[in-house]
């Protein structure tokens, strides 16, 4: 298996730990289980660094399928490379990053952190070209 393709599953590991973090304390709140097993109508209240790891995997679950197009297409076409391969590892620490200090509320570190993303997909893109 390439790195492009560990990347991805790097990137799919932190999705579920994003999807899953934000329950932790949903889930130990008074009712919390209650609200966990039945319709969750009505959810207790998150901390914020519960609601930002909750939009920080809303982020990644956007910005994510294009990503996986572009990897596959350079896989699948042969253009999978050295370059391919560090623009996925910097792909990879950038979404790290980027999940971590949205987590922890810092926001000049984030969009710095989205951008390097961004960057290291367009480094793919001009590989596939």
């Amino acid at each position: 298996m390439t790195t492009d393709l560990y990347c991805l599953l790097g990137l799919g590991l932190l999705a579920f730990a994003l999807q899953m973090l934000p329950g932790l304390p949903a889930a130990s709140a008074p009712g919390g289980m209650a609200w966990g097993l039945g319709n969750r109508d009505n959810p207790p209240p998150l901390p914020p660094w519960a609601e930002r790891t909750h939009r920080a995997h809303a982020n990644l679950m956007e910005n994510l399928p294009h990503y996986v197009i572009v990897v596959l297409v350079a896989q699948i076409s042969g253009h999978a490379n050295g370059t391919t391969a560090i623009a996925s590892l910097v792909y990879l620490g950038a979404r790290v990053v980027h999940a971590i200090v949205y987590a922890a509320g810092i926001t000049y570190v984030r969009t710095i952190a989205f951008y390097t993303g961004v960057a290291a997909e367009i480094v793919i893109v001009s590989q596939i070209f």
